[in-house]
């Protein structure tokens, strides 16, 4: 039966027009549950700081998609990513006295920008030195605004205030800094309204991470343990199973793979053999 239409006036519906180009998908965002993130980390414009820096914005993308690539064949949505190291831990004091060096946002703003257009996400991460992680994350707020950028602490290069990040020397952070900097990035996705980020946790001693146990993610940061020990495969097992013994609840994990270091290079099947599962893997 054809619809009514009003004897007074006739009404035109054009047909959609079959050129007319469907709207563009939205860009990566925060954390997806169930997503694998696969990232290159380093320093822009540095080849010794992992491997992101080897090549121009432009190269480390495509780079990215290809390091990624392999792991679609496990059934997950796989994120190219970029962990790009922003502060750097430094044996000078610096300036400032905390011994990490500090760059402007411009720096990693077209790393950002590239990331976003290619629908790919992006982790900064901080080797603060003497200074706190908090406080060097409210340093680059405006990044950690923007809604494909999540934030990593590197324990390592965390140092007392009498100490200075050197060779050999393993840093350690306590569990109530690692929650205020949840809250002060929660606080962050609240005020300016984004999707879910993650928090990144390296570590490979369990000396890096005290009162690891009371550490505690939010709906809108989600903490992933990443183990980043190097060497043969049993080696980084054996880091992996410390790391895991004491996981926090609700915590996700991350595995690291080095070209250089590890030997060999674990290949994409045995990066997600371990348990629990990772949801992020990066290479140096």
């Amino acid at each position: 039966e054809e619809p009514a239409v009003a004897a007074t006036q006739a009404v035109r519906v054009d047909p959609p027009n079959p050129t007319d180009a469907p709207d563009p998908p939205d860009p990566v965002g925060g954390w997806e549950p169930g997503s694998l993130y696969v990232a290159l980390y380093g320093h822009p414009g540095s080849s010794t700081l992992g491997v992101l820096g080897e090549q121009s914005v432009e190269q480390a993308v495509q780079r990215a998609k290809t390091v990624a690539a392999p792991y679609a064949s496990f059934g997950r949505a796989v994120v190219p990513t970029f962990e790009i190291i922003t502060t750097v831990a430094s044996s000078e004091a610096g300036s400032d006295g905390d011994y990490s060096n500090e760059f402007p946002d411009s720096k990693f703003q077209p790393w950002i920008d590239a990331a976003l257009a290619n629908d790919m996400h992006v982790i900064l991460d901080l080797q603060s030195g003497r200074a706190t992680f908090p406080s060097q994350a409210r340093e680059i707020e405006a990044l950690l605004a923007q809604r494909n950028v999540s934030l990593a602490l590197d324990p390592e290069w965390r140092v007392g205030p009498t100490d200075r990040p050197e060779g050999g020397r393993i840093g350690t952070v306590d569990g109530a800094e690692v929650n205020e900097t949840i809250e002060y990035l929660d606080d962050v996705i609240e005020r300016y309204e984004l999707p879910p980020k993650m928090l990144v946790v390296h570590q490979f001693t369990p000396s890096m991470v005290t009162n690891k146990a009371i550490i505690r993610g939010t709906t809108n940061v989600q903490v992933v343990f990443q183990m980043d020990g190097f060497g043969t495969l049993p080696l980084k097992m054996s880091s992996w199973d410390l790391m895991v013994a004491d996981l926090p609840a609700d915590a996700w994990t991350g595995w690291k793979n080095f070209y250089d270091e590890d030997n060999p290079t674990p290949t994409p099947a045995a990066s997600l053999a371990v348990q629990p599962t990772p949801i992020y893997i990066s290479y140096q």
